[in-house]
């Protein structure tokens, strides 16, 4: 029997903690959830510090222990992990949920471990009923829903999709945690290490296995945006997004057809293309160059003064125009990512217990169910123009 709705792995880490404090402030009583870890002692302090109750189950689980996670997946009807890097500690606990038939939720933007996970346990997922959706912060659910949303009013506008989007980072302040910084280490460290980790990150397509579309535009170098008229330089979670988004457009079917081109990239005030490209690698990574370890991260007035902006730009085949603005009121990194991962949880539990097993995006199991919980919950807005 399964005695919790919801478990959080990884409570006692800097986002895991963010989550469990917003599920302990905005969640149903009737939800019956609990915090799972290496450290029971340290769970305890969180349960102490978000306010629950005493009697709030602590569950003792560590990706070196393949029976506790068993045990922990058997025991809920979903996990939602923070804990990274997913390529060093989070092959287990997929590989748990699928067999048990739990659902699962995460922050991943790992994509040649995703790679992986879907070819070694998409059918295990399918056959015991399991939908298991990664990347369900920053990375990616502006973007895989921002294009989705754009699409959805390109057809009730136009009667057709746009054949080219772009997707264009105006603003933003704040930050990523010591957990994705250390997962985007371990890429960079696998990349250099695999040839075919390489190859998966180059690749548009690496999450669409059996399809390889068109061309696409790089965004890796700056350039002139004439829609806009401002410089645009490389977005460093572009390498992530854009295969997501790819991959809601298969797993729907390619609604928006084989031909859809998408890119992304970040808008700077620079007047001059040299110097976009000699401040492009700073100027789009908002990391910058952060010392944070996992577990670390900014206080709350810092994370409530931080906000995102992000512009889709889309065109029919026929040439017809339109424009979806994506906002966030928290920073990226943190507040708006605890809030999106915990939101896409509930709405996978509760809205849209119908959604398909498998490995999916937020976008194809979810779609704009899940962007109306955010912008009723999670203060996101999707904006059309």
């Amino acid at each position: 029997m399964r005695t919790h709705d919801l478990v959080i792995h990884g409570a006692s880490g800097f986002t895991g903690r963010l989550v469990a404090e917003y599920l302990a402030e905005t969640a149903d009583p009737s939800l019956r959830w609990a915090l799972s870890g290496r450290d029971l002692d340290k769970l305890a302090v969180v349960r102490d510090a978000i306010g629950a109750s005493a009697t709030m189950p602590l569950i003792r689980a560590d990706a070196d222990d393949p029976e506790s996670l068993a045990a922990l997946a058997g025991s809920t009807r979903l996990v939602l992990t923070t804990v990274g890097p997913y390529q060093l500690y989070g092959s287990g606990l997929v590989a748990a949920c699928a067999a048990a038939g739990t659902d699962y939720v995460d922050l991943c933007g790992e994509p040649a471990w995703m790679r992986a996970m879907i070819d070694a346990h998409g059918a295990a997922a399918k056959a015991s009923g399991a939908r298991i959706l990664f990347s369900c912060g920053f990375d990616s659910i502006p973007f895989d829903l921002g294009v989705l949303m754009l699409q959805q009013a390109a057809e009730r506008r136009f009667g057709q999709p746009a054949q080219r989007v772009k997707g264009r980072v105006a603003r933003m302040k704040g930050g990523a945690s010591g957990g994705t910084l250390a997962s985007m280490r371990a890429t960079m460290a696998a990349a250099a290490k695999s040839l075919d980790v390489l190859r998966l990150m180059k690749d548009p397509f690496a999450l669409t296995p059996g399809f390889a579309g068109p061309h696409q535009p790089s965004g890796m170098l700056p350039e002139y945006d004439m829609d806009a008229g401002v410089w645009a330089v490389p977005f460093v979670m572009a390498t992530i997004n854009t295969k997501n988004v790819h991959r809601t457009n298969a797993l729907l079917g390619h609604p928006w057809g084989t031909d859809f081109a998408y890119d992304e990239m970040l808008y700077t005030t620079l007047g001059e293309a040299a110097k976009a490209t000699a401040e492009a690698i700073a100027k789009a990574n908002p990391f910058g160059d952060s010392q944070l370890k996992p577990g670390e991260g900014p206080g709350k007035a810092e994370r409530e003064a931080g906000f995102y902006e992000v512009r889709f730009l889309g065109r029919t085949a026929a040439g017809d125009g339109l424009r979806l603005t994506v906002t966030g009121d928290r920073d990226p990194g943190y507040g708006s990512t605890s809030r999106m991962i915990a939101e896409t949880a509930l709405c996978l539990l509760t809205d849209r217990p119908d959604a398909a097993p498998g490995i999916a995006t937020p976008g194809a199991a979810l779609g704009a169910v899940l962007a109306e919980r955010l912008q009723a919950r999670a203060g996101l807005r999707f904006l059309e123009e």
